[in-house]
């Protein structure tokens, strides 16, 4: 197993103004970490486009740590984009980011398609967004083979999320430089059974991030004190971050249907609780060692 951490694990501290990205490099290969993926969200506001000298920084720290920079994770929102009238220069914007992939070095691009919050209001809505991201997800895609880049859809958010509707659009654009990055925690956002979720979406699997979550059958109405920190599902249950390991996510199951499925791509660390996030990164990564031995 190719164990990670995705960077977006140390937002906290690096919005608290602890830490930056090249601290996260360093950060990371103390950990022992096998790769760093390097998120855009979470980077205190680093935009690396509009930055090369911090991307080619972060390169340079990387190969001299000896830590392999294997994803950048992107936000892209085609269907706000169109609905402006500008959608060509939301995939411009994407374009510029293949090219701070390519100064970084790493193989595999994420990006959106809308916006995380985002919600249909009808199914009818539904079927025309996912038809709306199809050519925009085609056309980076192709940019990105250019530049010998892959590309990936995360299940994310409270769209693009449910197994079917992201194996769905996989198939519509059908590049072979275009596949998913599975989260095996964001599908409870949906209230998707994760496991089952996981099984349906390894087939088109690059990457795989680790997360968990404490769940709550049902959440608090918005306002309520016991909500704080809490975030709401579409059917109205509650999540909350935790340490890879110490959540209600089947993290066992789920780890032995990643290993029994031959997945031999970057697995990746991505926490979001309100723990300390080196010391539940250090704590994550060895929850995951164990349950891969465990696996076997």
């Amino acid at each position: 197993m190719q164990l990670g951490v995705s960077s977006y694990s140390f937002a906290s501290t690096i919005a608290a103004g602890g830490m930056g990205l090249l601290d996260v490099v360093d950060q990371v290969a103390d950990l022992g970490a096998d790769h760093l993926e390097i998120a855009q969200a979470g980077s205190g506001g680093a935009d690396l486009p509009d930055d090369p000298a911090l991307a080619d920084a972060l390169a340079a720290r990387a190969a001299q740590r000896g830590l392999p920079l294997t994803s950048y994770v992107i936000a892209a929102d085609f269907r706000s984009a169109h609905e402006a009238g500008d959608l060509e220069s939301e995939v411009q914007r994407v374009f510029s980011h293949l090219e701070v992939a390519r100064r970084l070095g790493v193989q595999r691009v994420r990006h959106d398609v809308v916006a995380w919050a985002w919600r249909e209001s009808s199914p009818a809505e539904a079927r025309e967004v996912a038809e709306l991201v199809v050519g925009p997800c085609q056309r980076v895609a192709d940019r990105a083979a250019e530049l010998g880049l892959a590309t990936m859809v995360e299940n994310h958010g409270f769209f693009m999320n449910d197994p079917a509707r992201v194996q769905a659009l996989v198939a519509a654009v059908g590049r072979p430089n275009f596949s998913t990055l599975v989260d095996v925690g964001n599908f409870c956002c949906v209230d998707a059974d994760p496991l089952e979720a996981v099984r349906a979406s390894l087939p088109t699997a690059s990457v795989v991030h680790l997360k968990d979550f404490h769940v709550r059958a049902q959440l608090e109405p918005p306002g309520d004190p016991a909500a704080q920190g809490w975030l709401r599902t579409v059917g109205g249950a509650g999540l909350l971050g935790s340490v890879v390991g110490d959540g209600d996510l089947p993290l066992a199951a789920i780890v032995r249907e990643v290993r029994a499925s031959g997945f031999d791509g970057p697995v990746t660390i991505e926490f979001e609780g309100p723990e300390d996030d080196a010391a539940a990164v250090a704590k994550g990564l060895a929850h995951a060692r164990q349950l891969w031995a465990e696996a076997a």
